[in-house]
């Protein structure tokens, strides 16, 4: 891998570094599928760029990540080039200082690969309206991660539920997957109506409630949401008649599926890194009306 550092340069001038380091690397800029911009800090951008080069193992991209410092000092832009064997397409580290910081979208524009999608990553702080953000408006798909607000997660998807834009989407909802397909998979055989449900998961955890919505969207029955131990999600149970239907994680790998008339059985229900997360959302460049639809009811559950 090559690594290239430009101090107090200009988008123009990182871009045809990476012109002469594609050619001198024999590697020009074909199979690049799209462009992720992560907006980071600095406490941060370390494990947010190795989880997004991980996820571009799958889908080659030019990876930008957008570091805001210092705003009152002079203006300067910096920035760290990546190419090579080790990572998969390109990537190009920002550091932005001065009115820079309020501006970054005039630094990443010129450095978006031509005609392809444009996606971007808040893997912390995120805006209130991605959709309107300067960053935000040059992308198709808008990624936060309401879990990255510990103890406010729920309280940040709301926000981010309220103003909700087609292409918008959160971590917490690919978190959801495997449990959403696996519930799915329980009703493939009759099991009778469903009369109400409860998700359990731990305080704060944004991931339940939005299960919560979806199973309400999809079934048309009241479902609350209840406190566990954790970690995580730790249990769905729907009342079908007198009986109850039930997934249960019994460790960070399995979970126990209980259905009406037939006998309990162990699954795999692992939970999985933000690589495979980002791997997942990268895979689909359309706006998610599935989400659309459970974010939204969502935010009509969580007025307060």
């Amino acid at each position: 891998m090559t690594t290239f550092m430009l101090s107090d340069t200009t988008a123009g001038k990182i871009s045809n570094q990476f012109t002469l380091l594609r050619h001198q690397m024999g590697a020009p800029a074909i199979g690049m599928v799209l462009t992720l911009v992560v907006v980071s800090d600095e406490r941060n951008q370390y494990d947010a760029l190795r989880s997004a080069t991980e996820a571009a193992r799958e889908h080659p991209s030019r990876i930008i990540v957008v570091i805001s410092r210092e705003p009152d000092e002079p203006n300067r832009l910096d920035a760290e080039l990546r190419i090579g064997e080790n990572t998969p397409g390109e990537v190009v580290v920002l550091r932005l200082y001065g009115e820079l910081t309020q501006h970054a979208d005039s630094v990443v524009s010129p450095l978006l690969l031509p005609d392809t999608p444009v996606v971007a990553w808040w893997p912390g702080t995120a805006p209130e309206v991605p959709s309107r953000d300067s960053i935000g408006a040059l992308a198709q798909r808008r990624i936060t991660d309401a879990r990255s607000y510990g103890p406010d997660g729920v309280k940040s998807l709301v926000t981010r539920a309220r103003g909700y834009a087609p292409g918008d989407t959160d971590l917490a909802w690919a978190r959801l997957t495997p449990w959403r397909s696996l519930l799915a998979a329980a009703f493939d055989q009759p099991v009778g109506k469903v009369r109400k449900g409860v998700v359990e998961g731990a305080p704060g955890h944004p991931s339940a409630p939005l299960l919560a919505a979806w199973l309400a969207e999809r079934l048309g029955v009241p479902v609350k949401v209840a406190d566990s131990a954790g970690p995580g999600l730790a249990a769905v149970r729907l009342q079908v008649g007198e009986q109850e239907l039930s997934v249960v994680r019994n460790d960070a790998r399995l979970a126990t599926l209980s259905r009406p008339g037939q006998p309990d059985r162990n699954v795999a229900l692992a939970r999985r890194q933000t690589s495979e997360l980002m791997a997942e959302e990268l895979r689909r460049l359309d706006p998610d009306d599935t989400y659309g639809g459970a974010v939204k009811r969502f935010a009509r559950n969580h007025k307060g």
